[in-house]
Formats: C-alpha cells, sequence, structure tokens
C-alpha cells in the first residue's frame, strides 16, 4: 500500500478514478489514452486498472471533432457555444483487451491499409508521397491523411493530383492533403519539388518513392537518360538527396522505397562482375521494356540499402517493399497485353488497400503506443 501511495496510486473510491496528475483523453479513432503530466508520458493502460478502452458510438447531437495547432483533439459544442478537451462521449466507454502485437504478427491478403492503422494518430506527422494521384500511392495517401498525417501528393499531373485531393477531402473536410507537382523525367522538376516543399519550413517524417512506369516504350527524357530507368529509380535517387537534411532535422523519419520481386530476374553487372553503366540506360536497339523494369527495380533495393546503412545512425531508415504481385493499378496502362494480363490476373492479387499495408509495415510510424501520439 505505501508503494501504491508513492506512485501515486493509493486508494480511492472506485478503480477508475484517475490519480492526482492523470487526465484521459482520446484519439481521432475514439481509443482513450492516459496522460500523466507529473512524468510527461501517455500511455494506453488505464494507470490503476491496467484496462484499455474506447469511446462506443458517435458524438452528441451539435458536437464537433477538431484538432488544434499542435496536433491535440479537442471537442465544438456548437449548441451552447463551447470547446473542451474532454470527450463527452467518455463517459460510454468500453473495455477493449486486444492481444498486443509481436514481431512475429502475420498479415495477409486479406488485411487492408485502415486495418494497420486503427487506432493510430498521426497528427504532426509529415508524409511525401510520389505517385500518389492513383494506385497504391493513392490508397497510401489517403489512409494516412484520414489518420491525421499531413499528406504532400507528388504527382506528374497537377490536374490528376488535385482530383486525387478532392476525393480524399470528400471523405474527411478536415484531411491534411495537398498536390505539388513533380515530374520524375525531369531532373529539374525534381529540383523545383525539393525547393517548394523545403519552402513550407514543414518536417519530413516519411518520404514513400512509390511513383513508376511499366512496360512504357523506348524513349529517352530531357536528359538523355532511359525513361524507366530515369523514372523509377534516379528521380527517386535524386529526390532523397535533396531532401536529405530535412528527413535528418525531423528524425525518427523512414524512406520507403517501393520495389518488386522482379528485381530477381535481372543482372546489372558485365562479365567481369563490375557495374555495366550501359545495361542501366540502354540503347534503343538493347531495350526491352521487362528488363528495364525489373533493373530499375533492383537498383530501387541496391539504394534503399546502402541510404540506411548511411543514414540510420543519424535516426533516418530506409526500408524497400514488394507490395504484391501483378498488383491492378494503372502501371500497366503502356501497352494493350499488359492490361489484358493484369486484368485475368486481377481475382487472384491483392486489392489495393491491402497491398498498402506493406508500406505501413515498412514504416516505423505505426507501432502500437501512446509515445507516438
Amino acid at each position: 500500500m505505501a508503494a501504491l501511495k508513492y506512485a501515486g496510486l493509493e486508494d480511492t473510491d472506485s478503480e477508475e478514478e484517475l490519480p492526482p496528475g492523470w487526465e484521459e483523453r482520446t484519439t481521432k479513432d475514439g481509443w482513450v489514452y492516459y496522460a500523466n503530466h507529473l512524468e510527461e508520458k501517455t500511455q494506453w493502460e488505464h494507470p490503476k486498472s491496467g484496462k484499455r478502452k474506447r469511446v462506443a458510438g458517435d458524438l452528441p447531437y451539435g458536437w464537433e471533432q477538431e484538432t488544434d495547432e499542435n496536433g491535440q483533439v479537442y471537442f465544438v459544442d456548437h449548441i451552447n457555444k463551447r470547446t473542451t478537451y474532454l470527450d463527452p462521449r467518455l463517459a460510454f466507454t468500453v473495455e477493449d483487451n486486444p492481444v498486443k502485437p509481436t514481431t512475429r504478427q502475420k498479415y495477409d491478403g486479406n488485411s487492408t491499409a485502415m486495418e494497420i492503422l486503427q487506432g493510430r494518430d498521426l497528427s504532426g506527422k509529415v508524409a511525401i508521397i510520389t505517385g500518389a494521384n492513383s494506385g497504391i500511392g493513392f490508397e497510401t495517401a489517403k489512409s494516412l491523411a484520414l489518420h491525421g498525417a499531413c499528406v504532400i501528393l507528388a504527382c506528374r499531373s497537377p490536374a490528376r493530383g488535385e482530383a486525387a485531393v478532392q476525393r480524399i477531402l470528400e471523405e474527411w473536410h478536415k484531411a491534411k492533403v495537398e498536390a505539388m507537382t513533380l515530374d520524375l523525367a525531369s531532373l529539374q522538376s525534381v529540383q523545383h519539388f525539393a525547393e517548394a516543399f523545403k519552402s513550407k519550413n514543414l518536417p519530413l517524417h516519411m518520404l514513400i518513392c512509390n511513383a513508376a512506369v511499366f512496360g512504357a516504350p523506348w524513349s529517352l527524357t530531357e536528359d538523355g537518360l532511359e525513361s524507366t530507368f530515369q523514372v523509377n529509380h534516379l528521380g527517386h535517387f535524386y529526390l532523397v538527396q535533396l531532401l536529405e537534411d530535412v528527413l535528418r532535422q525531423s528524425s525518427p523519419a523512414r524512406v520507403v522505397v517501393v520495389s518488386s520481386e522482379s528485381h530477381r530476374f535481372t543482372e546489372i553487372k558485365d562479365s567481369s562482375g563490375k557495374l555495366d553503366f550501359s545495361l542501366l540506360s540502354p540503347s534503343k536497339k538493347e531495350y526491352w521494356a521487362m528488363l528495364a523494369y525489373n533493373r530499375s527495380k533492383l537498383c530501387n533495393i541496391l539504394f534503399s540499402n546502402e541510404l540506411n546503412r548511411r543514414l540510420s545512425p543519424h535516426g533516418v531508415t530506409s526500408n524497400s517493399v514488394h507490395p504484391g504481385n501483378m498488383m491492378y493499378s494503372s502501371i500497366h496502362r503502356s501497352w494493350w497485353l499488359y492490361t489484358l494480363l493484369f486484368t485475368l490476373a486481377r481475382p487472384f492479387t491483392k486489392s489495393m488497400v491491402s497491398a498498402c499495408l506493406k508500406i505501413f509495415c515498412a514504416s516505423s510510424f505505426f507501432r502500437i503506443g501512446a509515445e507516438e501520439l
């Protein structure tokens, strides 16, 4: 009993009564957590009972949930014209005792992005996602934004980028989303994008290199390089280099590079075992679309591994991820035959939202823990 008293947990009239200095709060998703103002820490479990809880039901009529400039959730009572940080539903909580996830936890093809993010509050986190106007990029951007993150949709087409922003805002009008122009086929465009982002003076916690082309006919970019190589790899390589200082300043931060299992079916070395640069940006005569894609994905993985080796001591980690075989997205649009193959394979492949979970699992910001709030 003396130990309980010393810890501020002496007996009260109810095990649900909070000790002095503690406060009950809720996340956007309705999960209850507890703030210890004396020790300046938070936790999911009630400090006395050890129970986890979540609020039940919708907000009362006339109430609305808002987020302040510090990312803290508060509530507006429009009828009585008052605001409070206390969730009016806290009187109607239900007990929740989930099994704590471990590093051995498995997800399958039916898991969704929203399941991975359930209960997470990403307020204050900033993410850049390339190729975010469609496919995996869009689903990733939407899921992050709906959980409070500020998301930059880096898109080649300004019109498609703005359309994607509006689709997210239709689901939650307070989502913090913005489209910015980024054409990975132009190193000048990459530089302009990085400069424009830095001018916003925002941190950067997640840089998700997702954009890619597949099955494209041979062509050269304005920089004189083969398009698949530059869009899939070199453009992202340059983008990360330009934003490296922001990532370091925002640590802990994470770079996620979307690669592919197809990296296994190619080689970028010559017969003597040295890197063959002519294979990376081949001439039209030596070009085959599938091999060009495979090589670019191999470059993604090699880059991510080396980036992690160099930056992880500075709080910036990097992971490459395979989202799934023959994901049905717009990546196959370059040739009708690829579209046919992807269409035939669609019933046997993952949905777009389930593919996003691999990207989320590659990021360290989705751990269950109130310290991430």
